[in-house]
């Protein structure tokens, strides 16, 4: 049987496989460094079939850089033998939730995720750490201190003498931030599916910096908006300059053909600009001009109308219409003339041909729409009994805009993998409240230390990531709460409303269940040997083993598990069937049977699972004889 890798997939053997599909002429044959064969790509014949094409050695081209990019690119297709660690018992609702909590490093929980999600995800949002010019938690081995940066940029002298200033606004911040976003922004953009889109929250500190990597990330064909949130109401009388009452808001989709922005509600004003001067039976309407600025197929022309009036577009405009299509309008009554029948000639646009519609978004969010900083302090002390637990936190209502504005789907998913205070779990909550739906989120988040003295840790909080859940599961309480009072007050005929998925699995990121046991002979004493006859580290429970191979079968991490017994041996049930999993040592033939005849598309074990090779060959043939199709996998 196929055994299971401790590590996620080397994105370079994708791109290879990639280019192999396209140019078969470029795969060749290579020695590595330990002599051994390996598939290799002839950059020759690829520079010869791009001829024309390729910029190179001191051509000038047009690029964005910075030192420690090529190493951030590089770290974007590192494979990594991180897993996801399963945590029930901070968990909500473990057993039905489709939401997750994701607590770690979001470079390592996205790489892992790929596996899993990628082309599954309507909408990533992050607000990411703005770069101020303090070090940041994400370092990555990017972010150095002060003393190292200017020793590997030359900055002192062999006397240890300062040679050039290094103020706060030197490149090295940006530098650092930019090699802190290229590989996360590179691994998100996987996951997006074909009609989905990413938003970006930032500052000035940074916009244009993120445009440019996010135009070499996601293609500047699929800019789709740089939306303007008024974040502030008030003005800061005390700025030095002027007061920054706004964030950016970048939005870029996966492929732009088939991005499709989602539509904002009408509101009682703008319905007001409508009405019915002449009791019309289709309601009320607006006059709305017959002409436009721009060029169209109907060409220049005069009309006459059932009334003998003659109509030609202004000067500089041309019609918005056909002959024909003037034609139709006037006899159903659709063209106005004014009240004394002598006013240009308009079109009547009924509120009822427009009201389920919705109107295009602006970029610009005022804080009446979108909501403002104070407003989600406010949110939150609320929720933690009139405590301010969190910094510059993002409002709900700003996060169900975006929902909306990116036309998430009732069944779509979310992700953001720079959780922070938890507004976008908490929105995804709001927003199936309002119609029904079944959103479910993925939020990632490390586990950074609150600072001491904060109130937040005079309260008990340890990491980020307790206070964040925490804030969840409060957000959820009190939705749960409303909903269950509002159906005790129900009128005669109402249906009651129901409850959303409010709960959510935290996971873990942390090291492999499995060890390597894939040791070099050379680097193996006889007294370790006996360590490498189980792979399974020790403490590891056969849930952490299921989480473990889950992404190898593209099986999401919210599926439904049932644990049950066969043959005295414990059996994991995934989604109903789909795959049956035994992690117990000395695995009886009754067992792997009854596995067999279930007839899973997928079956794990593991190596302990079977005392001698005449097992799994026994495994082997029960499978072909009971569930010849099931694909079989031994960890």
């Amino acid at each position: 049987m196929e055994k299971i890798e401790r590590r996620t997939p080397d994105l370079t053997d994708e791109l290879v496989d990639r280019l192999a599909e396209l140019m078969p002429d470029i795969v060749t044959e290579d020695l590595d460094a330990e002599g051994n064969v390996v598939r290799s790509i002839d950059f020759d014949t690829l520079r010869e079939n791009l001829t024309g094409s390729v910029a190179d050695g001191r051509r000038e081209r047009y690029q964005f850089t910075w030192p420690g990019k090529a190493k951030a690119r590089l770290e974007a297709r590192t494979p990594t033998a991180k897993t996801m660690r399963p945590c029930p018992e901070k968990s909500v609702d473990w057993e039905t939730t489709q939401n997750l909590y994701v607590e770690g490093d979001n470079l390592e929980a996205l790489k892992i995720m790929r596996e899993t999600y990628a082309g599954k995800v309507k909408l990533i949002y992050i607000d990411p750490p703005y770069n101020t010019g303090h070090d940041f938690i994400y370092d990555d081995d990017f972010a150095e201190t002060h003393a190292a940066y200017a020793a590997s940029s030359g900055e002192f002298d062999e006397e240890g003498g300062r040679l050039v200033a290094n103020p706060e606004s030197n490149g090295r911040f940006h530098s650092d931030w930019c090699s802190m976003m290229y590989p996360r922004l590179l691994l998100a953009r996987d996951l997006l599916s074909p009609d989905g889109a990413i938003f970006i929250s930032i500052d000035d500190g940074e916009a244009a910096n993120l445009q440019k990597v996010c135009e070499e990330v996601f293609g500047a064909s699929n800019f789709i908006a740089n939306l303007v949130w008024e974040k502030k109401y008030t003005r800061a009388n005390d700025a030095r300059f002027y007061s920054t009452n706004h964030d950016f808001i970048l939005v870029y989709a996966r492929d732009s053909t088939f991005f499709s922005a989602g539509r904002l509600p009408r509101t009682e004003k703008m319905n007001a600009a409508y009405s019915n001067p002449d009791n019309d039976p289709r309601g009320p309407w607006k006059a709305t001009p017959l002409h436009a600025r721009s060029g169209s197929s109907n060409g220049i022309y005069t009309h006459v109308f059932s009334n003998g009036t003659e109509w030609t577009p202004p000067s500089g405009t041309y019609p918005r219409y056909s002959r024909t299509t003037l034609k139709e309008m006037d006899l159903r009554g659709e063209i106005w003339f004014g009240r004394d029948g002598k006013a240009v000639p308009a079109r009547k646009t009924y509120l009822s041909s427009l009201s389920d519609k919705g109107v295009v978004p602006t970029t610009i969010i005022p804080f009446a729409l979108g909501g403002h900083n104070h407003e989600a302090e406010e949110e939150l002390k609320e929720l933690f009994d009139g405590l301010n637990l969190f910094t510059s936190p993002k409002p709900t209502r700003l996060l169900n805009l975006l929902i909306r504005m990116c036309n998430v789907g009732p069944e779509d998913t979310i992700v953001d993998f720079f959780s922070g205070s938890g507004t976008t779990a908490h929105s995804v909550f709001l927003t199936n409240v309002s119609d029904c739906g079944h959103r479910h989120f993925i939020v990632v988040q490390l586990p950074e230390m609150i600072k001491e003295g904060s109130e937040a840790f005079k309260a008990g909080y340890g990491n980020i990531c307790d206070l964040g859940e925490e804030r969840i599961r409060r957000a959820a309480a009190k939705i749960r709460s409303e909903i269950e009072d509002s159906n005790r007050q129900l009128r005669i005929g109402e249906e009651p409303k129901p409850l959303p998925d409010l709960g959510f699995r935290v996971l873990r990121v942390g090291d492999s269940v499995l060890r390597d046991v894939h040791a070099d002979p050379a680097s193996t004493a006889q007294a370790t040997l006996l360590d490498l006859i189980d792979n399974m580290e020790e403490g590891a429970t056969p849930l952490d083993l299921l989480f473990q191979v889950l992404p190898k079968f593209r099986i999401p991490y919210s599926c439904a598990i049932e644990e049950r017994e066969v043959d005295g041996r414990t059996v994991l049930d995934v989604n109903g069937g789909q795959l049956l999993a035994c992690f117990d040592e000395d695995v009886s033939t009754a067992t792997i049977e009854a596995i067999a005849k279930a007839r899973p598309l997928y079956a794990v074990f593991r190596d302990a699972s079977f005392s001698d090779d005449s097992a799994v060959a026994n495994l082997e043939e029960l499978f072909k004889t009971f569930s010849p199709d099931t694909i079989r996998r031994v960890i």
